[in-house]
């Protein structure tokens, strides 16, 4: 609840479907770490609808991670997080799904309102972003939209594009992490001047490198093994697959190679078995190592066991775990998708690979296995990075959004943002 004892600016309403619970703590881990970043400097509560209807509990006897339910409510960092059930089927009906999830929360969020609350911060287009729209609407708030990524397959569904154009349209801000999202927005009817491009940053104190003798005895690896790793969600988009089928072509070259998976499910879905048996079919068990999940305290460790990440992504926002892996001396190899250019940005940070081209990613691949990298050059890019930037800006933002204030004269530095089209001129990155 937002302390009464505080009567002016922004108190925020973070409004996110995908957001960390007890019951799936791995899930939008990207939106808390900023947005409780930001709640170091305002109130803000989390309101985190969640998919239900009649009957999902017998499916989850036989798939027990179908929309696992979260208690209604929870406390994270002495911040309250809500979970009211939004009815939604599955299937076509999700065109109903921001509606239904903007009905719902209709009760709560008045009450929030009543209570001081006085900005709706949403993450995602749709369905998000849509039902937080028409909440402002009934509700007379503003609200801010975050761009991440689930909007370019959004765009391309005839269904749920109108509905994604609808939430741009009615937001008072919208931000997005990357400018190719901003782009997309835009070319999807946003006003320029209502966008602005403000991405994630990093926690350098979570994210440094460990000895990489230590490292690879954790995990078993020869100190002279060649160390490949992927951090993300077991999902087809991640492409650890892609990954995967480079490996017999590399090995012939780099006999001791390595390859280090970290990710589990998430609610895109699960690929663990089919990754398994890719690997199992291959011939790899011996090469290919699945550790799991793991909390953002633990990554620092196969980072550093690594020599080069590697993200054969098909769509990103504005991939975080780059950065992460920068933050521990490593170079990035990735596909030209989403955002991915826009971070690694400069060609001593790593390679941007056409998507879909084996040839090329294993080329890539191979090359970065046997470059010197100018690792102090990639720690202090990742150090430019760092979250106090980005949350500088986002706290101007909601000031400015709270009082009314036009975007257009609410500028930040240059330097505070992302690069972007004009920006990586001026940065020269």
């Amino acid at each position: 609840m937002i302390p009464a004892e505080v009567m002016v600016g922004p108190r925020l309403i973070v409004f996110s479907s995908l957001f960390p619970s007890a019951a799936q703590p791995q899930a939008g881990l990207f939106i808390r770490e900023r947005m409780f970043r930001v709640g170091r400097h305002l109130p803000l509560v989390v309101v985190s609808p969640r998919a239900w209807f009649p009957g999902q509990g017998l499916i989850r006897r036989w798939r027990p991670d179908y929309r696992p339910q979260p208690a209604h409510l929870e406390t994270q960092n002495g911040i309250e997080i809500r979970f009211p059930r939004f009815f939604a089927l599955p299937g076509l009906l999700r065109r109903l799904d921001g509606y239904m999830m903007a009905l719902a929360c209709l009760p709560l969020l008045w009450r929030l309102k009543r209570q001081g609350c006085n900005l709706i911060d949403a993450h995602f287009a749709y369905p998000d972003g849509y039902a937080a729209t028409l909440l402002g609407r009934w509700l007379g708030l503003p609200v801010s939209i975050t761009l991440r990524g689930t909007e370019v397959p959004h765009s391309r569904n005839p269904l749920l594009r109108p509905l994604v154009i609808q939430a741009l349209a009615r937001a008072d801000r919208v931000f997005a992490v990357s400018d190719s999202l901003r782009q997309l927005a835009i070319s999807l009817g946003l006003p320029a001047e209502k966008g602005r491009v403000i991405g994630n940053g990093i926690d350098l104190e979570r994210f440094q490198a460990v000895a990489r003798e230590a490292a690879r005895r954790r995990f078993g690896l020869p100190d002279d093994a060649r160390v490949l790793v992927s951090v993300g969600a077991l999902v087809e988009r991640k492409g650890f697959h892609r990954v995967i089928e480079c490996l017999p072509e590399l090995l012939k070259a780099e006999p001791n190679l390595h390859y280090l998976i970290v990710g589990g499910v998430n609610p895109e879905g699960d690929m663990a078995a089919a990754l398994r048996a890719q690997v199992a079919a291959a011939g790899l068990e011996q090469r290919v190592h699945f550790l799991g999940a793991l909390p953002p305290d633990e990554l620092k460790w196969p980072l550093s066991a690594a020599d080069v990440f590697v993200l054969a992504t098909s769509n990103e926002g504005w991939a975080n775990v780059f950065l992460e892996a920068m933050a521990c001396g490593l170079p990035v190899v990735a596909t030209d998708v989403g955002g991915n250019r826009e971070v690694v940005c400069r060609p001593e940070l790593g390679t941007i690979v056409p998507f879909g081209d084996r040839a090329a990613l294993t080329d890539a691949l191979r090359a970065a296995l046997n470059r010197d990298w100018p690792a102090q050059a990639i720690l202090a890019y990742a150090a430019e990075n760092a979250w106090d930037v980005r949350v500088k800006v986002l706290l101007a933002e909601f000031a400015a959004l709270h009082a009314g204030t036009p975007l257009e004269n609410v500028a930040p530095p240059l330097a505070s943002l992302p690069p972007t089209s004009e920006g990586r001129k001026a940065a020269q990155c």
